[in-house]
């Protein structure tokens, strides 16, 4: 009996050991991985974004109810201005976030939520470094892992220690750089400015604008495809179209047209107003200080069936920006009758130091302007994420919200309601209209790179972007220039802060007590093959008695 007792305890012993071993992760195994800072600037005094960059702490789940001095790994769909805040109440040691790579799968609640939380980190400043990585195979273990841990709380305090011992991995973040973060202030902002030159000496101009840099809680992964890589690609379209009808005399108006992709538009629309001060205040002759009859900015236009014209004072009747107006309603009203067609006016508070919309750099300098776009709050959060990609354009909507523009555009400047035409004609059709093809490349072009302003003059694919934009210019457009705007080193307009991307190790480990446990496992067995050996003799004679008693 004794042997059989001892038999059975070395075999259990034997099998335990064996399969703790199998199924353990090497004692220390390591993964290195790239990770991406959240912003860190400092715009009209105040400071935004994250201060820290050092994390050394073990990775924890956000369901966890104690996230003191621990990196909080978290996915798109978990990460709320809730439990950001919470991490933040705890003093968490950091926030990482797993980004998905086919974002178009993230159910649209889920992207819209994560804007809105987006929108709100950003707003002050925090000392808890925050960082997002693409998702990967090795990530996503971990976050699954670190995952079921949290679920075991409900468990019974037995069945977690004894989970802890045996199963459970640590996971340890380490973002060690010894370099302390740099401010950068030698940032240059460059806008592009070119024109159709109309009819007649002192023909009035049409400026149409739209700011290029993309925004997001992450530089390196803010592409900006709504926001504003559809303004851009309607800008470019339109350079397009009417360079055909400003190529002869016979179709060119009495207004010359200007356009302007301006840098910066992210931060306090900088660009512009450095451009505006650059024609205005510097320049001996610029069309902006001759007859302006309006400027027309394009901000966020790929989605929804609303299109909103902002102003910061309303149109008076017999103005340029009123008859325009008018234009802009006879189109919707009579092509695209289910578009909801607004006008928002919002005074400028001279007070606040920040603008809402490019327009009102211009209307501060008493230009007579406004924006174009489907958004009707300046302070929505579709306006700067990372979640904002190609899959959140609509190219049926980007292409009609440009059809629209542009026919405005044309029945303005030909003066064609007072010529009788009817109301649904079409200015651009056939070989004259908006190309989705080309379309979807540009945005797709502008979509290939992060447009993030502290980027564009430092990388080369970033400074090979704003290029080909320029390119862009000079094949449709005249009199192309490009301003760079340099800071004031010792007085920046923003300041901008280095480490944006950094590479992260991940240490896979046992905790202490699975040592303890397998070492335990480990000194029972040798005891019992100790014991086994020390009384050889006696088991010996039992085991040829129980021999012999099987075979009578």
């Amino acid at each position: 009996m004794l042997l059989r007792d001892v038999s059975v305890a070395a075999v259990l012993l034997l099998l335990c050991v064996h399969c703790l071993h199998g199924s353990a992760l090497p004692a220390v195994s390591s993964y290195e991985f790239t990770a991406y800072r959240m912003q860190q600037y400092n715009l009209a005094q105040q400071k935004h974004g994250c201060r820290g960059a050092i994390v050394v702490a073990e990775a924890r789940s956000a369901d966890e109810p104690v996230l003191t001095r621990r990196c909080v790994i978290m996915k798109v769909l978990d990460f709320t201005t809730e439990r950001y805040l919470e991490a933040k109440r705890q003093n968490a040691a950091a926030v990482l976030i797993l980004l998905p790579r086919n974002i178009s799968s993230v159910p649209h609640e889920s992207v819209q939520s994560f804007m809105l939380s987006e929108s709100e980190a950003l707003r002050k400043e925090t000392l808890m470094p925050v960082y997002v990585a693409p998702e990967d195979e090795q990530l996503l273990y971990m976050y699954e892992e670190v995952k079921q841990a949290a679920a075991t709380r409900t468990s019974s305090i037995f069945i977690r220690v004894l989970r802890s011992m045996v199963t459970a991995t640590a996971f340890q973040i380490l973002v060690s750089n010894n370099v302390p973060i740099k401010a950068i202030t030698d940032n240059n902002i460059i806008t592009l400015e070119g024109v159709l030159p109309g009819a007649g000496e002192d023909a009035p101009t049409i400026v149409i604008t739209a700011h290029y840099d993309s925004y997001g809680l992450a530089p390196w992964l803010s592409y900006g495809a709504d926001s504003n890589g559809s303004g851009v690609t309607i800008l470019l379209e339109l350079a397009r179209l009417f360079q055909k009808l400003f190529s002869s005399p016979s179709t060119r108006p009495l207004y010359n047209l200007m356009f302007s992709l301006t840098g910066g538009g992210k931060y306090n629309f900088l660009g512009t107003k450095r451009w505006i001060e650059e024609n205005l205040d510097h320049a001996e002759s610029s069309l902006l200080h001759d007859n302006v009859a309006f400027v027309l900015c394009l901000d966020t236009l790929a989605y929804s069936d609303e299109l909103y014209m902002h102003v910061s004072r309303p149109p008076k009747p017999d103005t340029p920006i009123h008859a325009f107006t008018q234009q802009l309603e006879e189109v919707v009203s009579s092509r695209f009758p289910w578009v909801k067609l607004g006008l928002i006016h919002k005074k400028i508070n001279l007070v606040e130091s920040m603008v809402a919309w490019e327009h009102e750099r211009y209307s501060l300098r008493r230009i007579p302007s406004f924006t174009l776009s489907h958004l009707e709050d300046p302070k929505s959060e579709l306006r700067g994420s990372i979640l904002d990609t190609m899959s959140q354009v609509d190219f049926r909507k980007l292409r009609r919200n440009g059809v629209i523009i542009a026919e405005a555009l044309a029945r303005y400047m030909y003066n064609l309601s007072d010529k009788g035409s009817p109301k649904d004609v079409q200015v651009f059709k056939g070989h004259m209209d908006f190309q989705d093809g080309r379309m979807s490349s540009l945005m797709s072009f502008l979509t290939s790179v992060p447009r993030a302003t502290q980027l564009l003059d430092k990388e080369p694919s970033h400074i090979l972007l704003v290029n080909s934009l320029e390119h862009e210019f000079k094949r449709y457009l005249q009199q192309v220039h490009r301003h760079t705007f340099r800071q004031d080193r010792r007085d920046p307009d923003i300041t901008f802060f280095d480490q944006m991307n950094q590479p992260i190790v991940m240490y896979r480990v046992k905790p202490a007590a699975f040592d303890l446990f397998l070492g335990g496992c480990i000194a029972a067995y040798l005891g019992i093959v100790y014991y086994a050996i020390q009384n050889f003799g006696y088991l010996y004679t039992k085991l040829k008695a129980a021999v012999k008693y099987k075979h009578q």
